[in-house]
């Protein structure tokens, strides 16, 4: 496997991990919020995640 990609992943994992870590009562209640929500909106969510990154990713070069 690519070393980048490893590295991406570990950082991913390492960035999810820092709000339950940190704040997990507000984890919590942010989860809760996001299984209620519809599907709709939770694709949009979604897309605008993959967009934020694809812009970050593009940004860096």
């Amino acid at each position: 496997m690519n070393s980048t990609l490893i590295t991406a992943l570990g950082l991913m994992l390492v960035l999810e991990g820092l709000l339950p870590l940190v704040l997990p009562q507000t984890w919590r209640e942010t989860f809760k919020r996001m299984i209620e929500l519809k599907d709709g909106q939770l694709r949009f969510v979604g897309l605008m995640s993959v967009i934020g990154g694809i812009i970050l990713i593009w940004l860096s070069k």
